[in-house]
C-alpha cells in the first residue's frame, strides 16, 4: 500500500466487552495497548462504543482534551461539572473541551434500548483553558451525496468547534455517488472511517463497515460509494500539534 495511507481494518482494533459496555478501539485505550496505534495526528481516540439499556460511564474526570461525541443510535444522557444536563441521539454532535479539568458523566438514558455512539478525543492546542460544553442538532439532509461539515475551529462556522485546526464532516451516499474533499490547512492530514457501507478511496483502497484510513502527505482525496446508504465521517486534522 502507498505509504501516504494507514489502513485500520474493523477486526484489528482492539476490543473491550465489560457485558454492559462493548467498545472498539482504534487507537490505543484503557486495557488495550498497540505501540503502533497511539495516534493519527492529533486524533487521539477512536472508540466505537455500545452501552447497554440503563446503563453508563459514572462521574469522571478529563483534562486538555477536546471530546466529540457522535450518537449513531439511541440517546445518550450527559451531566457534568459545570451544571449541564443533556441527551443527544443521532443528528446531534457534542463537544467538550476540557481543559483545565471537568468530571462527567455519559448513560443509556433509555430502560429498553441500546445506544451506540463514537467517542473522539482530539489535542488541543491550547492548553488549560475554561472546561466548556456544547451540543447541535444537525440537518441531515444536508449530508445526502455530500459531506456536511459539523466541526471546525470557528464558532461561527458550520457545526461544533474546537480548540484545534480541524474540520470534521459527515455524508450519506448512495451507491455511486463520488465525492473529492481537499484539506482546508496546507500540512493537514485525513482519517476516514466508514459508519456503514463502503467505498473506494482514490481508485485503489476499499473501505468496509467500520474500518479507518489514515491519509498523510496528501491534501485531496477522491472516493465513490460502493452500496446505498454509505455513511463516511471524514477527520481533517493536523498532523503535529
Amino acid at each position: 500500500m502507498n505509504k501516504e495511507y494507514i489502513l485500520h481494518k474493523s477486526e484489528s482494533r482492539g476490543f473491550a466487552n465489560h457485558g454492559w459496555l462493548k467498545s472498539a478501539h482504534t487507537f490505543s485505550f484503557a486495557n488495550y495497548h498497540n505501540a503502533e496505534r497511539i495516534h493519527f495526528g492529533v486524533l487521539r481516540v477512536l472508540n466505537d462504543d455500545y452501552v447497554a439499556p440503563g446503563m453508563g460511564f459514572g462521574s469522571h474526570p478529563h483534562e486538555n482534551m477536546e471530546i466529540i461525541s457522535i450518537p449513531l443510535d439511541g440517546a445518550l444522557e450527559h451531566q457534568d461539572s459545570m451544571g449541564n444536563h443533556s441527551i443527544i441521539k443521532n443528528g446531534d454532535i457534542q463537544v467538550m473541551s476540557a481543559g483545565k479539568g471537568i468530571y462527567h458523566s455519559e448513560y443509556n438514558s433509555n430502560k429498553d434500548i441500546p445506544v451506540s455512539f463514537l467517542q473522539i478525543w482530539i489535542f488541543p492546542n491550547k492548553k488549560n483553558v475554561d472546561p466548556r460544553y456544547n451540543q447541535i442538532t444537525l440537518d441531515k439532509t444536508n449530508r445526502i451525496n455530500k459531506l456536511q461539515q459539523i466541526l471546525s475551529p470557528n464558532p461561527q462556522d458550520d457545526g461544533v468547534w474546537i480548540y484545534q485546526d480541524a474540520w470534521f464532516h459527515l455524508g450519506n451516499f448512495d451507491k455511486n455517488s463520488t465525492e473529492s474533499y481537499t484539506t482546508k490547512k496546507e500540512l493537514n492530514g485525513m482519517y476516514l472511517f466508514i459508519i456503514n457501507g463502503s467505498i473506494k478511496v482514490d481508485s485503489e483502497i476499499i473501505l468496509n463497515k467500520r474500518d479507518g484510513l489514515g491519509i498523510k502527505n496528501k491534501n485531496q482525496i477522491n472516493f465513490i460509494s460502493l452500496e446505498n446508504n454509505t455513511e463516511v465521517l471524514l477527520m481533517d486534522i493536523p498532523m503535529q500539534n
